[in-house]
């Protein structure tokens, strides 16, 4: 005992002189006048590798990673992190933390100690001393375990006591500290490791955190039994049951699992922080509505999930705000649902189908070279093009006749809109929709005349932004995904003619107009004035949905992220309602008007020759119209007109699908001009074999060439045509 008292005592004795010796060449020493940052400088310098985004009332709505050398969470103040962990971290890092002024001489000398007398190594460094580590640009260099550098620390760590308290230091040092991988601060440790927040760590958390403080890549048993030792000293050995499970459980979790984070808007979050650069501002307020973005979410997941079974499985939304162009709501995919849930489908090219007629018709009626009330021929045509013949159909294989402009572009007939591209050009057009920001890269010649049903790629963001022109009557503009410091809307470019753009929406917003297809009462009809037109894509890939109102634009897109075709659904049946309850839902506390029709255009009433359609009152631009719309002498059909074939077109080539019954692929033929004759006066025949009589008769194809007439009840030949089928099995 005598033994052990004496050489205590040269211990505290050599402490004190180690003290004097320490004090005495760290005030010679240079480095100790350096000036250390303070703890705000510190804390304002700190930079999270998440950039937060805000709505435009601030409210959370997404982060996203912009450093990946590092995973940094917030600052947190030392009352928002438990207690629990910073007794931990004490008890392991720092026992006298609150009794010494920088430097514990105890742990100096005891380190010295058994460094000199035992083969085990220990440091001595406090909390102060490892935190100079992290805020002096001299003491994060590397190699820094000589006696000089030592002195230098000591002295810098008494600087820093007396400059910071003891609040600040632990703060400082548990936001700073390294805990493994790319962990870095108590936030991230907290939220990936734990999946909580900071506050919440309890005691067996705690000591595995204060454990990897010492060994950040230690293996999961030296972990464990590390931390079972540190419960121990903390009063809690119950908390060693079970801990390796734990302790491996938590290292397994990766900086990916961020808890507690809001992801309303992931794909946006990606799309605004792409375009920020440098450190700047980690938290930013965006145009985003938060209350509007859960709802769009919400609703678009249900009715996804209606369609499962018709192979639609993914959607995209875009509302923007009509005057100012900020995106109000942008929902990139369906999550959970979608195949591709990182593809952001608003920005994704897919085929425009009927969603570009109105820019055409527009820009026909600017140009006068139609009105509302023109007639145009809805009959099958054929025309010759690069790749050969193009016979264009309707959606539903059937054909209306003779039907104004509004009729054709309200019920979206196909054909009608290919005699419009004749007369605009497909190059003009093409010039039109790229004035409009559409992402068009080729010229006229290569899409051809199935531009006007929408065979170019375009993405949700930019058409719904194309819309929103015409609501703004022809004034287009690039949209805003950040609120600017004035809300004053962008100065914007005359792309249509104001009549023009005017006079399109009154045609989109016409639900007679649009009856022959959709009929009266589908989800595009809303109690307030909106103007709006579906489209779907070759083979059923794509689906939209796109229209606006007096203050709102709204986009839909739904399909498959893989591109198969869905079965049954259309417009009106996929994209339209999700694009009703989204307008509904804008408008629930206040209406919308349409908007005053501008100088230029005028109303008239007007009827049709033949009664081809009712009468009404019809706009006009500038002095087009009249107030009877005939037919031209050459359309008109003579009094002793006979009957002809109207379906197929001459020269037509079907293609039979090998994987289809053939009596599932038969071709309709059909007649026109039959006024005053019964049905059953024709006849059809194919190599003088009867194939049936009346207007229309149902054939049964094979391969090859094929003549087919059709016959008055005495064997006249009033009209034939030739056409072609190839595939399926002779």
């Amino acid at each position: 005992m005598a033994t052990f008292r004496a050489i205590e005592g040269l211990r505290r004795q050599a402490g004190r002189l180690a003290c004097l010796a320490l004090l005495a060449l760290g005030m010679s020493f240079p480095g100790a006048a350096r000036a250390l940052p303070s703890h705000a400088e510190v804390k304002a310098d700190f930079q999270s590798s998440d950039i937060r985004l805000l709505d435009r009332r601030g409210r959370a709505l997404d982060q996203v990673r912009t450093d990946f050398t590092v995973r940094r969470g917030d600052w947190v103040e030392l009352d928002d992190i438990s207690i629990a962990l910073q007794r931990a971290v004490i008890r392991s890092e720092d026992q006298r933390f609150y009794e010494h002024a920088g430097v514990d001489w105890w742990s100096v000398l005891g380190a010295a100690w058994d460094n000199a007398t035992s083969k085990s190594r220990r440091g001595a460094s406090t909390l102060t001393m490892q935190l100079l580590g992290f805020v002096d640009e001299i003491h994060q260099r590397k190699g820094g375990r000589s006696i000089v550098r030592k002195f230098d620390q000591a002295m810098q760590a008494r600087e820093l006591e007396q400059q910071w308290s003891k609040t600040q230091i632990l703060e400082a040092y548990l936001n700073l500290a390294s805990y493994r991988g790319e962990l870095v601060g108590v936030d991230a440790l907290a939220r990936v490791m734990f999946q909580k927040r900071a506050s919440g760590l309890d005691l067996r958390e705690a000591a595995l955190a204060a454990v990897l403080l010492r060994g950040p890549n230690a293996s999961a048993p030296v972990l464990t039994q590390r931390a079972c030792h540190l419960l121990r000293d903390l009063g809690q050995p119950q908390d060693c049951e079970d801990l390796g499970d734990f302790v491996q459980g938590a290292l397994s979790r990766r900086a990916a699992h961020w808890a507690d984070s809001v992801q309303l808007a992931p794909h946006y979050a990606r799309l605004v922080a792409a375009g920020l650069s440098g450190k700047g501002e980690r938290a930013i307020r965006t145009s985003l509505d938060a209350d509007l973005q859960r709802f769009v979410t919400d609703i678009t997941y249900r009715h996804i999930q209606a369609m499962s079974r018709s192979h639609a499985s993914d959607a995209a939304v875009v509302v923007l705000d009509n005057e100012s162009g900020q995106v109000l709501a942008y929902l990139g995919s369906t999550g959970g649902l979608s195949d591709a849930r990182d593809v952001d489908h608003a920005r994704a090219l897919r085929q425009a189908g009927s969603t570009l007629k109105p820019f055409l018709y527009a820009q026909a009626l600017e140009q006068t070279m139609i009105t509302a009330a023109s007639l145009l021929d809805d009959s099958a045509m054929n025309l010759e093009s690069g790749a050969g013949q193009y016979v264009p159909q309707n959606y539903d294989k059937q054909f209306s006749g003779w039907v104004s402009a509004r009729t054709a572009l309200a019920s979206s007939l196909n054909i009608p809109a290919v005699r419009v591209l004749l007369m605009l050009t497909p190059d003009a057009f093409v010039r039109r929709l790229q004035a409009l920001g559409l992402p068009l890269t080729q010229t006229g010649d290569y899409y051809g005349y199935s531009l006007a049903l929408g065979s170019a790629d375009v993405s949700l963001l930019t058409l719904t932004n194309a819309y929103r022109a015409l609501a703004n009557l022809g004034g287009y503009s690039g949209v805003r995904y950040l609120p600017g410091k004035d809300e004053r809307p962008p100065t914007g470019e005359r792309v249509v003619a104001e009549g023009a753009a005017w006079l399109v929406g009154d045609i989109l917003s016409d639900r007679q107009a649009r009856s022959r297809t959709f009929g009266l009462d589908s989800p595009l009809s809303t109690p307030f004035w909106t103007a709006v037109k579906t489209g779907t894509s070759k083979d059923m890939r794509d689906n939209w949905c796109l229209g606006w109102s007096a203050r709102y634009t709204v986009g839909v897109w739904v399909g498959d992220s893989a591109g198969a075709s869905m079965r049954n659904v259309s417009g009106v049946s996929g994209a339209g309602p999700i694009w009703h309850d989204v307008m509904s839902y804008l408008h629930r506390r206040h209406g919308s008007a349409q908007p005053p029709m501008p100088a230029g255009v005028h109303s008239r009433r007007i009827r049709f020759d033949r009664d081809i359609e009712p009468p009404r009152t019809e706009h006009f631009i500038a002095d087009t119209g009249a107030d009877v719309v005939r037919l031209a002498a050459s359309a008109a059909p003579p009094a002793d007109a006979r009957p002809r074939i109207r379906k197929p077109a001459p020269g037509t080539i079907f293609a039979l699908d090998p994987d289809i019954p053939v009596d599932n692929q038969r071709i309709v033929f059909e007649a026109a001009g039959l006024a005053g004759q019964s049905a059953p006066d024709v006849s059809w025949k194919m190599a003088g074999r009867e194939l049936g009589e009346g207007g229309s008769v149902k054939w049964l194809p094979w391969p090859g060439r094929h003549r087919v007439e059709l016959t008055d009840k005495k064997g006249v030949v009033l009209d034939s045509i030739e056409f072609e089928v190839r595939g399926g099995r002779r």
